[in-house]
């Protein structure tokens, strides 16, 4: 899975710092806290029909992941919806879109780690472009990685920050195996979720998941949850072992940038659907629906 350029994306304005500037334009100071240390936190937003998607689950989990990591004159809510409403306004832009938010601990008096070096704010950064879901709908293959996803007992994954080394290695691994990600698992050998996503297997018109101990509990995860529950389909959080993801009716992964996505392949196993429920469908309509209907409207 490789992603493709968007001409559409050539002329975008990008907001940084409070401006916007063109693409070949909007950059951030080599003092930055996101350059000198990955010390940022992100999210990623979808906007379906003139409708921003989550968007307050999204800005309350930048605010939680910023607070957590202890950083000073965090933007409100107001103040970074704003943002976004002017940056999408400014790129014509009202359906297909992905933003990619990030918020940096801010510049630096000099080089270093200590934070106390950090005394300017932080730095809101918004990059909107035009992309459709990244993942193909037919189906994407996945490997094991030997990289194990971080535990809270070294970096809590509830902290969404852009400290991403140990998924790009895995992902590095899903490309030297020319296939489309990597299931990361704990350290106690459960499988967590992939370098890029949360995943779900059904058996038996089930549906099952890991506990959000060492994934990140997204926002997709916890809606397909909801969903799951109001449409009357036993949900189970649970330790799983990559048997029961080799053997599973069926095998889907889900975030922001890719949606739903089944999966057909892992470590060579191809997913077999023996059961006669079609939980994945029903969920993926009924997500569609949500996603497509819901969110903060846009100023027309």
């Amino acid at each position: 899975m490789l992603q493709t350029y968007n001409p559409k994306n050539d002329n975008l304005l990008i907001h940084v710092g409070g401006k916007l500037y063109p693409r070949a334009e909007a950059k951030i100071s080599v003092f930055d806290s996101v350059v000198q240390g990955g010390d940022a936190v992100w999210e990623g937003i979808r906007v379906y029909n003139g409708r921003i998607f989550c968007l307050d689950k999204h800005l309350r989990r930048l605010r939680d992941s910023a607070h957590t990591m202890g950083f000073q004159g965090i933007p409100s809510p107001e103040v970074i919806t704003k943002a976004l409403f002017d940056t999408l306004e400014a790129n014509g832009m009202r359906d297909g879109v992905h933003i990619r938010l990030t918020l940096t601990r801010g510049e630096k008096i000099t080089s270093g780690m200590d934070p106390r070096l950090n005394q300017k704010g932080c730095c809101l950064i918004i990059v909107a472009e035009w992309k459709a879901p990244v993942y193909d709908s037919q189906g994407i293959r996945l490997i094991t990685s030997h990289i194990r996803r971080n535990g809270p007992q070294f970096l809590d994954s509830k902290i969404h920050h852009n400290n991403l080394i140990n998924n790009i290695l895995a992902k590095m691994e899903a490309n030297l195996a020319g296939v489309d990600d990597a299931i990361m698992l704990d350290a106690h050998g459960f499988v967590s979720e992939t370098n890029a996503t949360n995943i779900f297997l059904t058996r038996n018109g089930k549906l099952y998941t890991p506990h959000a101990d060492s994934c990140l509990p997204g926002i997709t995860r916890g809606l397909i949850l909801e969903i799951a529950k109001d449409l009357g389909i036993e949900a189970i959080e649970k330790n799983l072992s990559l048997t029961e993801f080799y053997t599973a009716d069926e095998v889907f992964t889900t975030g922001t940038m890719g949606e739903l996505t089944p999966v057909v392949e892992i470590d060579g196993r191809e997913i077999v659907h023996l059961s006669n429920s079609n939980v994945f469908t029903t969920l993926n309509q009924a997500f569609q629906r949500r996603a497509t209907s819901e969110g903060v409207a846009l100023p027309s």
